[in-house]
């Protein structure tokens, strides 16, 4: 059984007996219960004191158990609800009648208002979008949008990471996105975290943005503003969007492990994607924080978009500036791996130096890398740990894809930190696979294998 089916069937049947929703806090109660939490282990998660949760679980079994005419608490609430499988799901236990749920003796009406699919009805959409970059012309991403569009209006996701290497375009997607669908919302909102704010900071601009509350009134502890903004996000539609999110995760570590002062951020995200509301939240980075990762899944309101590079679309590039020899572009596209700004960077140097004459710039070195790219290239060098550095220095000193067998011998790693690195390697978009002879065979990105190759002529010395 799913818990999700759980949480809107209690929901339901409390809504029934009480006049009132499931607050947040009653949702991370019987969520943590159910995979076998004890309570002060909740109140911990919830910043909050162990009697409160105590006090605030005992009245939930006690609607419960009133609900479902036997007794419910924390350590039968799962059986209780395992064997109630049948009932929940079956005609027998409840009809359909309208708008209407019959639940044994009980008529439960459905909240209309709520359904995923329908429009704003708010006068007037509230926009927080200062930090939110200029819109521009979005390539040969049709597909990309009708898929992200389908996840957020139709099927109710509640947290999308959008991830990919630097300049694939993420913020220019999630741009377009925004301008398109943001009259399905009440509340739109764009936040940087380029700068790295606290989750204090980040948590007053999303309250403020999205609520009545007003700066002089809030709480202070970190507990009681998320649980404002949960309950802001279940009161208005919103869509916000978080880019930058790389920002926030450690470097020299292995992908998506957040910096000491942003661990905090962990529980947030946890909680965006856990708790039931009608909001989405996107977010844009280079990699995705583990938890994330965790959470996304068949049937989950949580999912991870990778961005693909842009293929053969990305010709439109080359057309726009105007560039020669259009029997050369696929392999440019190629070697700069559909990245549109790698792409911008690669073009600008044909045009400047070779008056755009691809052919001719092939003459020379193929995977020519300007000081402007070296420089994106060198973050995301900084951020790899270093067994990741030794994968890469490995596949980087062979033409040829190497397999598990050969990456252990010539790295020197132990199976367990090879198949991290490995894992931690394709989170951050860096390495390719394929199979031969039904063997996995690893690569490096061609533009990153010459960026380590320029940088570091002794690559025995790297590992």
């Amino acid at each position: 059984m799913d818990i999700q089916e759980v949480l809107s069937f209690v929901d339901e049947l409390v809504f029934t007996k009480t006049g009132k929703h499931l607050s947040n806090l009653q949702v991370a109660i019987l969520r943590e219960v159910w995979q076998g939490q004890k309570y002060f282990e909740i109140a911990e998660e919830n910043y909050c004191s162990e009697g409160y949760v105590r006090n605030l679980a005992s009245e939930l079994w006690q609607i419960l158990s009133n609900a479902m005419a036997e007794n419910v608490n924390r350590t039968n609430f799962r059986s209780v609800m395992e064997r109630k499988q049948s009932l929940i799901v079956s005609s027998n236990f409840f009809g359909s009648v309208g708008n209407d749920l019959i639940i044994s003796n009980v008529n439960v009406c459905r909240d209309i208002s709520s359904d995923i699919s329908s429009p704003s009805k708010s006068d007037k959409l509230q926009q927080n979008l200062s930090t939110a970059p200029d819109l521009v012309k979005l390539s040969d991403r049709q597909k990309e949008i009708a898929n992200l569009e389908k996840w957020i209006l139709r099927e109710g996701c509640r947290l999308i990471a959008i991830l990919g290497n630097s300049g694939i375009g993420k913020t220019a997607l999630a741009c377009y996105l925004l301008q398109k669908i943001k009259t399905n919302f009440d509340v739109v909102i764009w936040l940087d975290l380029n700068l790295s704010p606290p989750l204090e900071n980040t948590l007053k601009s999303l309250i403020l943005s999205t609520g009545n509350q007003t700066e002089d009134r809030l709480p202070s502890t970190l507990g009681e503003k998320l649980s404002i903004l949960l309950s802001n996000l279940q009161k208005k539609r919103c869509l916000i969007v978080l880019d930058d999110v790389q920002t926030l995760l450690r470097e020299k570590q292995l992908a998506g492990n957040y910096q000491s002062e942003y661990r905090s951020y962990k529980k947030f995200f946890k909680l965006i994607g856990e708790t039931v509301h009608k909001s989405c939240f996107i977010i844009n980075s280079w990699e995705s924080p583990q938890e994330i990762i965790t959470l996304a899944g068949k049937n989950s309101p949580v999912s991870l978009f990778p961005l693909k590079p842009l293929g053969l679309g990305a010709s439109e590039i080359l057309r726009e500036n105007k560039l020669l020899d259009e029997s050369e572009w696929e392999k440019l596209i190629n070697i700069y791996q559909g990245n549109p700004l790698w792409l911008k960077i690669a073009v600008n140097t044909i045009q400047e130096i070779f008056g755009g004459r691809v052919g001719e710039f092939f003459k020379y070195e193929q995977l020519y890398i300007s000081e402007e790219l070296a420089i994106i290239l060198e973050k995301h060098w900084q951020r790899l740990s270093e067994i990741e550095q030794k994968v890469i220095t490995c596949l980087s000193q062979k033409m040829e894809p190497l397999s598990i067998a050969q990456l252990l011998t010539d790295s020197q790693l132990s199976a367990q930190e090879l198949f991290n690195a490995i894992k931690s390697l394709g989170r951050r978009f860096l390495i390719e696979t394929k199979m031969q002879e039904q063997e996995t065979l690893f690569s490096v990105l061609p533009i990153f294998r010459q960026y380590v190759i320029s940088n570091f002529e002794d690559l025995e010395k790297l590992h």
